[in-house]
């Protein structure tokens, strides 16, 4: 199918990546069917907002995990282009299963929901037709695409640093140098250009039981990037789909969020 054709890699990792470790199993059908459901759902509405507008870059978001406790309901996002051949795809961060590193990927709908999601619902928001352009042009290139991503990855890392970086901080930064390519050449510049723009990471209630925990059990996430003062007074600053709408929206950079829930 349409969705599920060129999986295009920016870099060369396995095929599991982004997936839980148990997703080296064979997929179910029902995970399948469901996931390719609300890929058409999607390339439908984000067809119609192409028609309507002309929109070509969107913000696009899944729900993999439940984050409900954290008051979140999105856990990745991407950036999602429509190509000159018709078909949408997806850039995006993924993290290497059982590893501390992340790779990105361009893939297409089907693939981008092809994941045991916690629901099975998809968010996303219409950028100005000004950061479209920006966004598209870099997106279009893999060496600018690429040119903010670090490997060294944790699903926690600070907002604000620079020693890991998560998915939604890829996305995020790559924003940033979209936005000012003369000025925003390192992750440092871009950082410094989303304080100066006003965004707020999502700040995590973590104790420091469940740090040690999330620390021991898993190679994809640590703290020791998060300031002392910070991390010791329980406050661990990411960047969050839900964060990074809420900026969108806030800073009018882009339309508000867009949900589509999976129809029976």
């Amino acid at each position: 199918m349409v969705f599920l054709a060129g999986v295009a890699l920016l870099a060369a990792t396995p095929a599991h990546a982004g997936r839980s470790c148990e997703s080296r199993k064979p997929v179910p059908p029902q995970v399948i069917e469901r996931g390719m459901k609300l890929a058409e759902q999607t390339s439908a509405a984000l067809d119609a907002e192409h028609a309507r507008s002309g929109a070509q870059v969107v913000a696009l978001a899944r729900a993999g995990q439940d984050l409900s406790k954290y008051g979140l309901r999105y856990s990745h996002m991407g950036w999602a282009y429509k190509t000159a051949e018709g078909p949408w795809r997806v850039a995006h961060k993924l993290n290497e299963c059982g590893t501390a590193v992340g790779y990105l990927y361009r893939q297409g709908l089907g693939e981008f929901f092809l994941d045991d999601l916690w629901r099975y619902e998809a968010v996303y928001a219409v950028p100005t037709p000004e950061v479209q352009q920006r966004l598209l042009a870099v997106l279009q290139d893999k060496g600018r695409t690429k040119a903010l991503q670090h490997q060294p990855y944790s699903m926690v890392s600070y907002a604000w640093g620079r020693k890991y970086q998560q998915s939604n901080q890829w996305a995020l930064e790559t924003l940033a140098m979209a936005m000012e390519p003369t000025t925003v050449r390192a992750r440092d510049q871009a950082q410094a250009w989303l304080q100066f723009k006003g965004y707020e990471p999502t700040a995590l209630k973590l104790g420091p039981l469940t740090r040690m925990g999330g620390r021991v059990g898993s190679a994809n996430i640590a703290f020791d990037d998060h300031p002392g003062e910070k991390r010791f007074s329980d406050r661990i600053e990411t960047v969050t789909v839900d964060s990074v709408l809420a900026w969108l929206q806030r800073t009018q950079l882009a339309a508000p969020a867009v949900v589509l829930v999976q129809k029976n």
